[in-house]
């Protein structure tokens, strides 16, 4: 391997949200965070150079992107994905998160139904509620270790509550499931049918294990195209969200409009130059480095994979098809949430994502980050294990 993604990098009082404020967050100063989704590795050489560059250079104006920006962001969709956006489809935010909120004032009105799929990325249903409009949660079905869409359920409240938008997570986070091209198109049957704007958040696609492909939302017709604001980034993929750029394609014009109406309601303006530069420099030469990344990824989730089944009594993984965040179920040690939160942070002195933060459905799981090098992930599971032990001691 040609990276060395084994290099510990002491990320403290470098203004880190994920290391420098476990106080200001009610976690004790010790805790090893593997929480929030930023990875403890460098990004690519060719992104530090870029950047580099323009620091020296000294002159940090305002700045957007020409078409060589956006020939790299679509060679990298066409080679990754057979899927390739047109320019005019382009509309650039500071985060996925950023657009979703103007997809929401954009195409739905106060009180209007706005659907998800719980347990799901929580900024989703902060987002909606933050916005005055009706959270629909359709819950996915866990089902012999592996979550599926429950289409009943989501077609009987898309009817009930007369849903204007659906937010699809994709592939999703925290479970790690990488949908299927057939229940990716049985979910836009049912908004095609029932007249339903969808927003697929995208920003984990490059994240698959082996065996497995991830199919581009809009890519499985062009009647879902014309539905379908479909959020992307560079900044999960390289270790860019510091940076704030992504890539947001609306294909129908009159969506695309009602979007650029809703971003331009905020004030915002051009992006962060730094962001666009690393973008076009991670896609132009990253592909090597990110390929020795998932490699990397691999072999954490099966060191992973292997503490638990020898270390973790009580302790189940969710097997994760996509992602490097891993969705564990801790449901076996019948654990109240303040026992839960006692086992994870005072004993092992971890700070994980509790499952609670992606909804009710998350009770008795945790979310772990495994970016990060390998003697970082055994800390993580000695601390663990040994917290386990005290437990069954007792």
């Amino acid at each position: 391997m040609k990276h060395d993604f084994d290099k510990v990098i002491d990320r403290r009082n470098t203004n880190s949200v994920k290391y420098d404020f476990a106080a200001e967050c009610g976690m004790p100063e010790d805790v090893l965070p593997l929480w929030v989704a930023d990875m403890d590795f460098q990004a690519p050489e060719t992104v530090r150079q870029r950047l580099a560059e323009i620091s020296r250079f000294g002159i940090y104006g305002y700045s957007n992107s020409r078409d060589d920006y956006f020939a790299a962001v679509q060679k990298w969709y066409s080679t990754h994905f057979r899927w390739k956006p047109k320019k005019e489809w382009l509309v650039k935010t500071p985060g996925v998160v950023f657009a979703i909120a103007a997809a929401i004032r954009a195409f739905t009105e106060p009180g209007d139904g706005v659907m998800i799929q719980q347990p799901v990325y929580y900024p989703f249903r902060n987002t909606i509620l933050s916005n005055d409009r009706e959270c629909v949660n359709s819950p996915l079905v866990l089902e012999n270790g592996r979550y599926r869409m429950d289409l009943d359920d989501m077609e009987r409240k898309i009817r009930e509550h007369d849903v204007k938008l659906f937010i699809l997570c994709s592939p999703h986070n925290p479970v790690g499931r990488v949908w299927t091209k057939d229940e990716l198109a049985a979910a836009g049957r049912l908004c095609e049918k029932y007249d339903v704007i969808v927003v697929s958040d995208e920003i984990h696609s490059d994240f698959t294990y082996a065996g497995l492909t991830h199919t581009v939302f809009p890519s499985i017709s062009p009647q879902l195209a014309e539905r379908t604001i479909l959020c992307t980034a560079p900044s999960k993929t390289f270790n860019l969200a510091g940076l704030q750029v992504s890539n947001i394609f609306v294909p129908d014009q009159k969506l695309r409009r009602a979007m650029r109406r809703a971003i331009d309601q905020t004030g915002y303006g051009n992006l962060n130059m730094m962001g666009l530069a690393a973008c076009q420099a991670a896609y132009e030469e990253g592909e090597d480095w990110l390929q020795d990344l998932k490699r990397y990824l691999t072999d954490n989730l099966t060191y992973l994979r292997q503490r638990i089944k020898e270390d973790l009594p009580g302790i189940r993984l969710i097997e994760p098809e996509g992602t490097y965040l891993v969705w564990l179920d801790l449901r076996e040690l019948d654990l109240s949430e303040v026992e839960q939160r006692k086992l994870i942070v005072d004993d092992a002195r971890l700070w994980l994502d509790t499952g609670t933060m992606f909804g009710a459905e998350g009770a008795g799981f945790e979310r772990i980050n495994i970016a990060c090098p390998r003697s970082t992930l055994k800390e993580a599971m000695d601390r663990l294990a040994r917290a386990l032990q005290k437990k069954g001691e007792v």
